[in-house]
């Protein structure tokens, strides 16, 4: 089951938060189809958070098609995002962990890190955003 971490401080909206960490579930493998998500309940206990945040976020979620809700049984996960190369136990994310070991090893904090990720990021997908590639 997925756990929820809000950052009251990322200028992101919560409901935002929610629906981008279940994606990022769906994308890593973490979250399948069947699954299903807490229950508003569940996690209004678990971070103190309106339940109607939880449920504009999963009522995006299920816009998107990505989930749906089933009166009195709860919110399923519909359809994966997830791609071979992107799992959570996948030889990339392996080499991906061991680059940040490396960073932080160097001296690098958690924003540095992300900051040269963006960058090469932005470097490597400037075409695709273009529609060039």
């Amino acid at each position: 089951m997925v756990e929820f971490r809000i950052d009251r401080r990322s200028g992101v909206a919560t409901y935002l938060q929610i629906v981008q960490q279940v994606k990022q579930a769906l994308r890593l493998g973490l979250l399948a189809p069947g699954d299903k998500l807490p229950t508003a309940k569940e996690v209004v206990a678990a971070t103190a958070i309106n339940p109607n945040t939880v449920l504009k976020a999963y009522r995006e979620l299920d816009r998107e098609g990505l989930v749906e809700a089933r009166p009195g049984l709860g919110t399923f996960v519909r359809r994966s995002l997830a791609r071979p190369g992107a799992a959570a136990d996948s030889p990339l994310r392996a080499e991906l962990a061991d680059w940040t070991a490396r960073a932080r090893a160097a001296g690098l904090d958690r924003e540095d890190v992300a900051a040269l990720l963006t960058s090469v990021l932005e470097e490597t997908f400037h075409d695709v955003r273009e529609g060039t590639a």
